[in-house]
């Protein structure tokens, strides 16, 4: 079952899970940070790969502003490589096949597609301040335009 998405003005949950770089990360290793936590539905498919994408792409700008990018999906960490490698994404995916990160972020949810209901990743992604306190929530991320999407967003709760 999905709990609730942590809103703005929340402590953003903290968590320690393996990411296909082989390191573990801990989301309070980032304190004194700012985080894009996103959470996407499948490596590889095309709106996950065209929101990885502009993340890569506009990488620079995002690490200019302090802004420490991190993907998140039920994917295994083969996949996960096999993804960053494919299109050279330079950021952390961890891998949640237990969903137990995405149940805590709360976008483990049901879904529906033509008119079949199903449990599956509610592409949602989390600024999270410096603190470990989220200043915004991305519930319907533009894919193309991700990038600049945070980036906006960061310099109007900065």
């Amino acid at each position: 079952m999905s709990t609730a998405l942590p809103a703005v003005g929340e402590t953003a949950p903290d968590f320690t899970a393996e990411a296909h770089t082989g390191e573990t990360l801990t989301l309070s290793d980032y304190k004194g940070q700012t985080v894009a936590l996103y959470f996407y539905p499948k490596d590889d498919t095309p709106g996950c790969t065209k929101q990885a994408c502009s993340l890569r792409d506009g990488f620079a700008a995002l690490q200019d502003a302090g802004i420490q990018v991190i993907g998140v999906s039920a994917d295994d960490l083969e996949s996960h490589t096999a993804f960053a490698k494919k299109h050279d994404l330079p950021f952390p995916l961890i891998a949640d096949p237990d969903h137990e990160l995405l149940e805590q972020y709360g976008v483990w949810a049901q879904k529906s597609m033509f008119g079949n209901l199903f449990m599956g990743i509610k592409r949602t992604t989390f600024l999270i301040d410096a603190e470990g306190t989220i200043q915004h929530v991305f519930k319907r991320p533009k894919t193309g335009a991700h990038a600049s999407e945070i980036l906006k967003k960061a310099d109007a709760v900065a």
